[in-house]
């Protein structure tokens, strides 16, 4: 079959639901082309890809593995990607280093969630899609009505290359739909029938075998292949194809195809930025300028920190020195290594196509480019799990940060911040299980245990009307006295006002000056004349409210959207200091504050959930009781609903369990921030009074 490329690798992401056979299927794929000795099980903890001592106390796939075999005159490098929502970035980096994402679907449990985020994923990366169907073998497999659901889930560009010869316990081979077999008797779908189909899909794309097609001429087997390879390189094809990896039926077949209709390297075109900022396509041969970027990054107890890269032009090399986007200078670089799951071995070189570790490089992290080029960045989920965390043991603190700082660089979909209210460290991952590995790994790579509890919300204060007033403050104990009168207007500065347009003299008739502070959208304006505050003083009393408003007044929380004029006061000769001015600014905030009918405010998020139609009526109830409102819902392809919500953040904190249990694990959502708003009255006056007794302590 005829190729545009003479690179001889193929990099594939092997992805899909939880359960549905993808490291099975990955090991014995290994050892039906020998690249592995023996016969790698999952189930006895033998796995080339699950090797991580979590994986194989849980029994499934937490990080990306990378495994290399060899078919024919090909290398495939193939990314074991794990299965649960929860670990979605190892199957997000995954894709941007590969030409095709082949797509497990459990012949038991069908279509499931994870399968289609795959899928979805692999669209958005523009690179090829391929479903196997795996567990064919399953007494409760049904192949023409999985066919059927994966073509109104992705439309009739899903193709049945291959046609199991029995299912469940009488599984016992494939044939081909691209080849035509003489005899299929025990084909679950008529064999000849299916091959007809694959025709009329593919000679849509050529006229003149469209023109000998509709004149009776079926066209051969080797142009039939190669517009399959076109087809699937464009999107139009999407292959589907079966197997039984425990019982080792279908592999032969599998690997045979995936040899012959997935990418090549070049085959995928790809863009990036040049030192000018210009959008260029990248030379991905061997020859051209080198473009790689970092997709994964693991820290290994041996060999440190391993990132790694797929070199996509150009190639590496041991000490080469190397530009890498977001350091000052270039960098020479460690060992390059070729993996075979845990296992790393040092090579020369390694060139375009290929995907390789690097050793010990702390200037690579996951999305960094290397060579002349700025691949576009990752893009991962926003985490939305989030739990307080400190260490068990005293003294552990520092500890327990480079710890966090390895597996932020291990997980993108992890986020590590302090709250600058509470001081609490805060860790956010995608769900209670990730954070709960997370945790597992914490203690047994870097012997801490944490403690955990929910994370305070971050409310915030603000007004409600305007109001004035003044604070004196004065205190004489011998020698030097403190001395600073400050009056005060206050007002409401609501969200998306133009500054420009309301600092102005018709409002403030004394105008001198005003800065605005967009993070917490606090304007201060001065408008004092005749010197009764001396200039030098007023730096200090707008010190002094901002340190107010970040402890806030009614309920400890961040004050923001106000607006405050400092038209008066009163200075002494000697005992007027910026320290003295500092506190009579706090003081009067405090005061003038509480008379504007302060309120409080919480963060409400934007909800984006998807799950099965028959579950969009429980969401909606739940999203009431919630305190949310349902934006709207829209209706996607396989019975599947996108539902828009916003709801306040301390309604949604475990949500992630009641999705689970409403959708039947087939649901999914992301959250992100919208807006502050004033939250229901009840619920300040409870937050206000369990605030009040430790205010009352620090107020002065």
């Amino acid at each position: 079959m005829a190729r545009t490329s003479d690179l001889r690798w193929r990099n594939l992401a092997i992805c899909g639901h939880a359960s549905a056979g993808k490291t099975t299927l990955v090991d014995r794929l290994l050892a039906e082309t020998q690249a592995v000795p023996g016969n790698p099980d999952v189930s006895n903890g033998t796995s080339i890809c699950d090797f991580e001592p979590e994986e194989k106390a849980h029994n499934h796939s937490i990080e990306s593995a990378v495994v290399r075999l060899k078919h024919g005159e090909n290398e495939f490098d193939l990314i074991d990607t794990p299965g649960y929502p929860d670990f979605i970035s190892g199957m997000i980096g995954a894709m941007a280093a590969v030409e095709a994402a082949v797509v497990c679907i459990d012949a038991h449990s069908g279509i499931q969630m994870n399968s289609r985020r795959a899928m979805d994923e692999a669209a958005k990366h523009g690179i090829a899609r391929i479903i196997v169907i795996t567990k064919m073998d399953d007494a409760q497999a049904d192949f023409k009505t999985l066919v059927q659901q994966c073509q109104e889930t992705w439309g009739a560009g899903v193709i049945p290359l291959q046609i199991p010869i029995g299912q469940g316990e009488s599984f016992k081979s494939v044939a081909s739909a691209v080849e035509l077999p003489i005899e299929a008797k025990a084909a679950v779908v008529n064999v000849a029938h299916a091959h007809e189909q694959l025709v009329e899909e593919l000679v849509e794309s050529d006229e003149a075998l469209m023109e000998q097609y509709l004149e009776g001429n079926m066209p051969d087997v080797p142009s039939i292949k190669e517009l399959l390879r076109k087809a699937v390189i464009s999107g139009d094809a999407i292959p589907l194809l079966c197997v039984s990896a425990t019982e080792g039926i279908g592999l032969k077949e599998l690997i045979d195809l995936l040899d012959e209709i997935t990418p090549a390297p070049d085959e995928i075109q790809r863009t990036a930025k040049d030192e000018n900022g210009e959008v260029v396509t990248l030379d991905q041969s061997a020859d051209g300028p080198l473009s790689a970027q970092v997709f994964k990054v693991r820290v290994d107890p041996f060999v440190q920190k391993l990132s790694y890269v797929r070199i996509f032009g150009g190639s590496l090399s041991k000490d080469q020195a190397v530009h890498v986007s977001g350091a000052r200078k270039d960098i020479k670089l460690n060992a390059v290594m070729k993996v075979q799951g845990e296992q790393t071995e040092a090579i020369d070189s390694a060139s375009a196509g290929q995907i390789v570790a690097v050793a010990k490089m702390e200037d690579l992290h996951v999305g960094t480019s290397i060579g002349t080029f700025e691949l576009p960045a990752i893009e991962y989920p926003e985490p939305m799990v989030g739990v307080a965390i400190s260490p068990t043991k005293r003294g552990d603190e520092n500890k327990l940060s480079t710890a966090m700082h390895k597996l932020t660089e291990e997980d993108q979909t992890l986020k590590m911040s302090r709250d600058p209210q509470t001081s609490e460290m805060v860790m956010t991952g995608m769900s209670e299980l990730h954070l709960q590995m997370l945790r597992e790994r914490l203690a047994r790579r870097d012997k801490i245990e944490i403690e955990t509890h929910d994370p305070c919300i971050p409310y915030r204060e603000t007004i409600t009307t305007s109001a004035e007033g003044s604070y004196r403050h004065k205190k004489q104990s011998g020698g030097r006295g403190q001395f600073g009168e400050v009056h005060i207007r206050m007002m409401p500065l609501p969200r998306g006002t133009d500054i420009e347009s309301f600092a102005v003299k018709a409002r403030f008739p004394n105008l001198k000056s005003y800065h605005h502070h967009p993070e917490n959208n606090f304007l201060w304006v001065d408008s004092v004349v005749g010197g009764v505050i001396p200039g030098n003083f007023m730096p200090a009393i707008e010190k002094g409210f901002i340190e107010r408003m970040a402890r806030g007044v009614i309920a400890g929380h961040t004050i923001q959207d106000v607006a405050v004029e400092v038209h008066f006061g009163k200075h002494h000769p000697v005992d007027s200091s910026e320290a003295a001015f500092k506190m009579a600014g706090s003081l009067c905030f405090r005061d003038v504050f509480r008379n504007a009918k302060p309120a409080l405010l919480e963060p409400v998020v934007h909800l984006n959930v998807l799950a099965p139609e028959d579950s969009v009526g429980d969401i909606y109830s739940d999203m009431s009781s919630r305190g949310g409102r349902v934006l709207g819902s829209t209706a996607m392809r396989g019975g599947i609903h996108s539902i828009d919500c916003e709801v306040p953040l301390r309604s949604v904190g475990h949500y992630n369990r009641t999705l689970s249990s409403v959708t039947g694990g087939q649901g999914s959502y992301t959250i992100s921030f919208s807006h502050y708003e004033t939250m229901p009255a009840d619920v300040q006056r409870q937050l206000m009074e369990s605030a009040k007794e430790e205010l009352e302590e620090t107020s002065a």
